[in-house]
């Protein structure tokens, strides 16, 4: 059987998104090659099955042998773990360097990229944690573990848009990864949704989730698309991990109003 060339530059992809996106062993069954990096965004809502679906599972099963705070306190420390914290690195950068920076751009970045986090970035983090930590525990466990697992792909979705709406606002060269996203073509695009929209649909159809509930994502992504196109005219990789978090806090915000 003859296998392509494409197709060790797919399985490539995803595996580099795993490596890239978790703290898991992933890099033990292979190394890709350093450009499969650049379309590791492509993948990213794939990651969020593993992730949501590993945290709702820590969540539900968790409840039903600790204290219901506990369990939703673990499962957020699960995906710490599971993360690295990446994500959450870029929330505490992005408050620091919004929140310092004023209007100065170059400023900003610098700030953005300096490894100390600073007095924007801790409340940035301490917020929201306890916004996320509230919505949690205004749901029943089940309902909870259902929402991440639909919430966490789908927002990694709206969150890869934005490198299709701006530039990047750095090089490669003096990109913190030493990596820039590439923009995605049309078959990319099409499979970033499907990874993105199956499990929400799936989710709308067996539990009743509302759909209305992804239209509050999306009027958040515009308006700090906004703001990073005033103050930056571009994006980071920082800027990434927080649109991916404050979409998915909103997510969960309308689950609670409208579920």
């Amino acid at each position: 059987m003859r296998i392509s060339l494409n197709t060790f530059n797919w399985a490539d992809n995803i595996l580099a998104a795993f490596i890239f996106f978790t703290r898991l062993p992933f890099w033990r069954l292979r190394q890709p090659n350093p450009h499969a990096y650049e379309t590791v965004v492509e993948h990213w809502p794939l990651t969020g099955w593993l992730t949501g679906g590993l945290t709702a599972v820590a969540l539900w099963g968790g409840s039903m042998l600790l204290p219901y705070t506990t369990a939703v306190a673990v499962a957020l420390l699960l995906r710490v773990l599971l993360t690295g914290a990446l994500h959450e690195d870029g929330l505490a950068d992005f408050c620091d360097g919004f929140g310092g920076g004023g209007n100065d751009r170059e400023r900003i970045l610098a700030i953005m990229k300096d490894s100390h986090i600073g007095t924007y970035g801790v409340l940035g983090l301490v917020l929201y944690y306890l916004l996320l930590a509230s919505c949690l525990l205004s749901m029943t466990p089940e309902k909870a573990a259902i929402t991440i697992m639909a919430a966490d792909p789908f927002c990694k979705m709206i969150a890869a848009q934005v490198i299709q709406m701006m530039p990047y606002a750095r090089t490669a060269d003096t990109a913190k990864n030493k990596v820039v996203y590439r923009k995605f073509s049309w078959k990319a695009g099409i499979s970033l949704m499907i990874q993105g929209g199956l499990p929400i649909a799936i989710i709308w159809w067996v539990f009743g989730l509302p759909i209305d509930i992804i239209f509050y994502p999306c009027i958040v992504l515009y308006l700090l698309y906004l703001l990073l196109h005033h103050r930056l005219n571009g994006y980071t990789g920082d800027c990434c991990g927080a649109i991916f978090l404050l979409t998915e806090l909103s997510f969960y915000m309308a689950t609670i109003i409208l579920w």
